[in-house]
């Protein structure tokens, strides 16, 4: 395959900016256009670097294409994946994968049917630090890992991130997923048993959690916790944090995901601020999905891991109204 021809469908996730950038840089990618209701929402993207705009996303998929990078509201995500499967056309859909464990399924069903290739958009697999604590790991450098203690916190987002009718849920699945994925990727085991809380701490004009504990028993008896919050304030140098500190019987690995920063002092802006300087997770993350597609070898992060990562997430939220540990499904 000479150009691997993709659409990108709707802004709505902040993400597909960062995606659009890595795209535009990989010179065996053509964009063949960008799909989103709201003309406002990528006109400037449009504009600037002169790709087509559709109104309508079925109106893109009729486009001769490959691929398409999905970052829609989660409650799209099904529905859109769907579409373009049937199209004959891989996916990269952003996190987390969908709202409920059928719609899920049904998009996983869809990608196997058409014989297309459906990745899930966890970039945070490829963070430096990420990257050599895996590596330390797999070496066996702190032997049988028994349990990890993760933390996702970030800014409260806004919109339809906070409309659970459209997010799905707050913090507890938007801040689950990521760390579970790497939880899932360190001890290759699967969550069998999953206990959390949830509630609106931080904010009490949201509708959705924005704080919460997901505690989680593997099957191959590793015990997982995951800090899940929006409780950086706007002043916090970034936008969060993803932290894991891994406990093994021969030694402790911490990860501290965005440690790769500057401090800067400038009088001109008033406050300390952070300057990241670390790998660009986002760019590591399509380069991946794009020469797998033109390879024809599997994508490294795939729609069941996807599917996996939400499930917790969603069996999080049932553990909460039951006031009990909820079983998973293998």
């Amino acid at each position: 395959m000479s150009q691997l021809k993709v659409g990108m469908i709707s802004f709505a996730h902040e993400h597909a900016f960062s995606y659009l950038d890595a795209l535009l840089s990989i010179p065996e990618v053509t964009i063949v256009g960008i799909a989103d209701p709201v003309p406002a929402r990528v006109a400037e993207a449009t504009g600037k670097h002169n790709i087509a705009y559709y109104n309508d996303y079925h109106v893109l998929l009729e486009q001769p294409m490959d691929a398409v990078v999905i970052c829609s509201e989660n409650a799209l995500h099904a529905e859109i994946t769907i579409a373009a499967a049937s199209k004959g056309i891989h996916v990269l859909c952003e996190k987390p994968l969908g709202i409920s464990i059928d719609e899920m399924n049904q998009m996983v069903e869809a990608c196997e049917r058409n014989k297309v290739q459906l990745m899930t958009a966890f970039p945070c697999r490829y963070l430096a630090a990420v990257v050599q604590a895996k590596q330390t790991v797999d070496r066996g450098e702190i032997g049988e890992i028994v349990a990890i203690k993760g933390t996702n916190r970030g800014t409260a987002p806004s919109g339809w991130f906070v409309d659970r009718s459209l997010s799905g849920g707050g913090a507890l699945l938007d801040h689950t997923v990521h760390v579970m994925d790497l939880m899932r990727w360190f001890t290759g085991s699967e969550p069998a048993q999953v206990y959390a809380y949830a509630s609106t701490l931080f904010n009490d004009q949201l509708k959705v959690d924005d704080a919460g504990m997901i505690h989680v028993k593997f099957e191959n008896g590793t015990f997982g916790v995951v800090d899940t919050s929006w409780s950086r304030k706007p002043p916090f140098p970034t936008w969060g944090d993803v932290t894991m500190e891994i406990i093994g019987t021969k030694g402790v690995l911490s990860v501290d995901s965005l440690a790769q920063v500057n401090e800067v002092y400038s009088q001109q802006d008033g406050l300390g601020q952070w300057n990241y300087w670390g790998d660009n997770m986002d760019l590591h993350l399509i380069r991946s999905f794009v020469e797998a597609i033109r390879s024809g070898t599997p994508v490294p992060i795939t729609g069941l891991d996807g599917l996996r990562s939400a499930a917790v997430a969603l069996a999080g939220y049932q553990s909460i109204q039951e006031g009990q540990p909820v079983k998973l499904n293998a």
